[in-house]
């Protein structure tokens, strides 16, 4: 008998469980092909507007100095990448759209807010308004107003274009992190060669820590804000009742950014601006790990329960849940496969993902069913939903995935 890395035999699900039953015969791993060909024009798109960053920026830096600026501009973008990267272990997304959030950051917010702030200089030189107030203007209302509503839009069109993967909070606010990570990575070119081209080397080392070393999260701060929104909608709203979260977590973006920068123009001296760092933004910055933490034990905890659903109907032992929804349980059972041929280990990691989107869909199915009873006491419509036909398939997928495991 072969037996599962908890030591307990692997089981075998009732079948009349009345989950969900799902087609033995052809369990797929299907690909939306519609997805692939949007994910790939805006990959395209966005890679292409980048470039035009690029190329704008070399205009007036020179490409010698975007060079050396790129360079020193990839630490915080390594620092806020391996931060993603520990949020996202758990249940990691797609490259592709995480590829595509890096890109939309970096170049489509970055030249919606160019273009925009081109109009504005435009209205403000004709309208003959004093460059100090323009400025404060600009800095504290229009930038955060542009730039949180284009980074924002970006994570809508993930949670549209990859609905069925866009599971909740964490999910939201790694991709909000990836957009900003983006949209800082291309401001730090520009903030750092306009520094070493105004001040040497002195001012270019006073900006990069400021920028790249002292806050390098910032704007993943702002964006999270939305991301979080987006994110708990997924999990709990349906149709267009999610707009209202939405707008609710950009306000909350814009704010935090327009005090950020709102900062820099009131606090005039050095001393100031360490002691509001200090008193305001590192507090925040704690905070904002301490929600991140509590958020990720808030998943381990659902998909706890959600997997329970299906144990007590038969289709995992509970040993199998732990294996599958415990971080204790994944680490054994990855070590296990470790020593396994590798058509059992990849079968491993796709039971452990697989079991992961289930109990995402499983929550979206509870909630779906709490809805309506809230309101009116009325039961949950009979019929099939695109989500019930999701859960099915991924019941095969992973009693597929539990036989190549047993090998």
């Amino acid at each position: 008998m072969t037996l599962d890395p908890t030591g307990r035999p692997l089981a075998v699900p009732q079948q009349d469980t009345p989950i969900q039953t799902p087609v033995w015969s052809s369990p797929v791993r299907r690909t939306n092909l519609s997805t692939v060909v949007w994910a790939s024009i805006g990959i395209v798109v966005a890679a292409l507007a980048l470039l035009l960053v690029l190329v704008y920026l070399s205009t007036f830096l020179g490409p010698g100095a975007v060079l050396v600026c790129l360079l020193l501009a990839l630490v915080p973008l390594t620092l806020v990448v391996l931060a993603v990267r520990w949020i996202d272990r758990w249940e990691p997304e797609p490259r592709p759209a995480l590829w595509f959030a890096f890109l939309w950051g970096a170049g489509v917010s970055i030249v919606t807010a160019l273009v925009f702030d081109l109009g504005v200089q435009i209205v403000v030189a004709t309208s003959g308004v004093a460059r100090p107030a323009g400025d404060f203007t600009a800095a504290v209302i229009q930038a955060p107003l542009v730039e949180e509503s284009a980074k924002g839009f970006g994570i809508l069109l993930l949670f549209w274009v990859i609905r069925g993967q866009f599971n909740g909070p964490i999910d939201g606010v790694v991709y909000a992190a990836m957009i900003a990570a983006g949209f800082a990575f291309s401001e730090n070119i520009q903030y750092f060669g306009v520094a070493m081209l105004d001040g040497g080397i002195a001012d270019l080392g006073v900006t990069f820590l400021l920028r790249g070393v002292i806050s390098p999260f910032a704007h993943v701060l702002f964006t999270a804000c939305t991301g979080l929104a987006i994110g708990f909608a997924a999990r709990r709203a349906s149709g267009s009742s999610y707009l209202g979260a939405v707008f609710i977590g950009l306000a909350a973006a814009v704010l935090l950014h327009a005090v950020w920068n709102g900062a820099f123009f009131l606090l005039t001296d050095d001393a100031s601006l360490v002691g509001y760092y200090f008193l305001v933004q590192v507090p925040m910055f704690l905070g904002a790990i301490l929600v991140v933490v509590m958020l990720r034990r808030k998943e381990e905890a659902l998909m706890v329960q959600r997997l329970s659903d299906y144990a007590a109907v038969g289709w995992f032992t509970p040993a199998e849940v732990a294996m599958l929804a415990t971080p204790r349980g994944r680490r054994q059972a990855r070590a296990w496969a470790h020593g396994q041929p590798q058509a059992r280990r990849l079968a491993m990691n796709r039971f452990i993902t697989d079991a992961t989107r289930l109990a995402s869909v499983r929550q979206r199915l509870v909630s779906a069913q709490l809805r309506p009873s809230r309101r009116s006491g009325a039961a949950a419509r009979p019929g099939s939903t695109p989500d019930q036909v999701e859960e099915a398939r991924l019941l095969g997928l992973l009693m597929d995935d539990r036989a190549q495991v047993i090998g």
